[in-house]
């Protein structure tokens, strides 16, 4: 991996009437964000976003996948509700999964660029530690 690669970051992955967001980082909170901030990109120009209020978080979980999807649960949850979407993510271990601080944006003040996420989707669900760090791939309904 190259300096820019091994810091993390996320795509886009073409996918059949979905979403799927593939994403990396060197610590597994590093890349469970990376996840988070690819979804919100994939339909939301959040370049210019203007933070309007800070939404603390405590995922648990028995297994890493699971935490990946309750953590975008609470994502789409808070789109769905609330109109409003992270802009930045700060995630820590705990025991069983992850507290961490969204950074929320008014979803409605951003330019759209694709379809809103409605439901993460179990398939092909994955996050693995590698010699290089982790990865992460989740795919949802559109």
């Amino acid at each position: 991996m190259d300096g820019a690669a091994a810091r993390g970051g996320y795509r886009g992955v073409p996918h059949t009437a979905d979403l799927r967001v593939e994403a990396w980082a060197p610590t597994r909170e590093e890349c469970l964000g990376q996840a988070v901030r690819g979804v919100c990109a994939s339909f939301l120009d959040v370049s210019g976003a203007t933070v309007v209020r800070r939404r603390e978080v405590d995922v648990r979980a028995d297994r890493d996948e699971d935490v990946l999807v309750a953590l975008l649960e609470e994502v789409v949850y808070r789109l769905d509700t609330e109109g409003e979407v992270p802009v930045d993510v700060e995630l820590a271990p705990v025991d069983g999964g992850v507290r961490g601080v969204l950074w929320m944006a008014d979803a409605g003040s951003l330019p759209v660029t694709g379809a809103a996420p409605k439901a993460v989707t179990l398939h092909d669900l994955a996050v693995t530690r590698g010699t290089d760090g982790w990865t992460c791939a989740v795919t949802l309904d559109v």
